[in-house]
């Protein structure tokens, strides 16, 4: 059986970053590139209409730094999540004001790339997660009072 290409390798967080990750901004919507800059901005998803495969579901970004990379040129990296829900952070900010703070992820996933350009190429990976570890914004689960199933009697809050 071969690896095709696009393969994403499911990792575990503490054997890929065994000092955390610090979250260096906050979590907002992957969009996509849009040459008309009067166009309304819209938010990638994971489906491949070529392949059909994915998930279907929205991705967000969020630029990270590995402190456990000697590498300074692959110590920060953006990170992406596949979910329906914006992932929150479970964690206090490091400093208040600063945006900076460890994380834990969930359902890592790693998929290799050659990265770099002409004689300067380097094998990198293009990290993704399901969620952020102590989360509970609803992103892994349902919400507790969903519309569709309250009763008719109960109205919404």
């Amino acid at each position: 059986m071969a690896i095709t290409k696009g393969f994403k390798f499911s990792v575990g967080f503490d054997s890929t970053f065994p000092q955390k990750l610090m979250a260096t901004g906050e979590i907002a919507p992957a969009i996509k590139y849009n040459p008309d800059r009067n166009a309304v901005p819209e938010q990638m998803i994971d489906y491949d209409p070529k392949t059909g495969e994915g998930s279907g579901k929205r991705l967000w970004k969020l630029s990270v730094t590995d402190p456990h990379e000697p590498n300074g040129k692959r110590k920060s990296f953006d990170l992406t999540f596949i979910a329906d829900v914006q992932p929150v952070f479970a964690t206090e900010e490091i400093a208040p004001g600063t945006g900076m703070r460890f994380i834990e992820l969930e359902g890592l996933t790693a998929e290799p790339r050659v990265m770099g350009q002409g004689e300067f190429k380097y094998l990198g990976y293009i990290y993704r997660a399901t969620g952020i570890k102590g989360d509970t914004s609803g992103a892994k689960q349902a919400p507790a009072n969903p519309g569709a199933s309250r009763p008719r009697d109960e109205k919404a809050a």
